[in-house]
């Protein structure tokens, strides 16, 4: 099932955000049981994602940062409240950048040295052009975000 929208709300449900080239829509929104189609570009979806659970995509950034010394491809938490955390795949300025939501992600498979195939937890597939290695980093970073924000880790 797909439909077109002119905007979309990050819920419990998705999956991941991913970036297309149609002219009509800008992002293909994978959810636990149907794919949206979105007007608006996957980053545009994320900092609409921040000020919908009451902060800004630089607010959270910069707490991550703050905590973290992460200040590429930097996770963030959606919502603490939902447990809704994202990360992204490639730099936040590169065009083929999709969001993942971490606690979908069942596992990441290697297709080749620069390709990966990453499995949700619905069996849903997506094949990324990064390489596994990279996106379990971005899985562990978002785990110590999880963390943190759990009370995890205090200095």
């Amino acid at each position: 099932m797909s439909s077109l929208m002119p905007h979309y709300k990050i819920n419990e449900q998705t999956m991941a955000l991913i970036p297309s080239d149609f002219t009509d829509y800008q992002t293909i929104a994978i959810e636990t049981d149907k794919n949206l189609h979105i007007k608006k570009t996957p980053f545009e979806i994320i900092e609409r994602g921040c000020l919908d659970n009451f902060s800004s995509f630089e607010g959270r950034r910069n707490s991550i940062t703050h905590l973290t010394g992460f200040k590429r491809k930097t996770p963030i938490p959606i919502s603490v409240y939902r447990n809704i955390y994202a990360f992204p795949t490639h730099a936040l300025k590169d065009r083929k950048c999709c969001w993942i939501f971490y606690h979908h992600v069942e596992v990441i498979v290697e297709v080749t040295l620069e390709q990966s195939v990453i499995l949700f937890k619905n069996g849903t597939q997506v094949v990324i052009d990064v390489p596994r290695f990279e996106l379990i980093k971005q899985l562990e970073r978002t785990s110590l975000i999880l963390s943190i924000s759990r009370g995890g880790l205090r200095s």
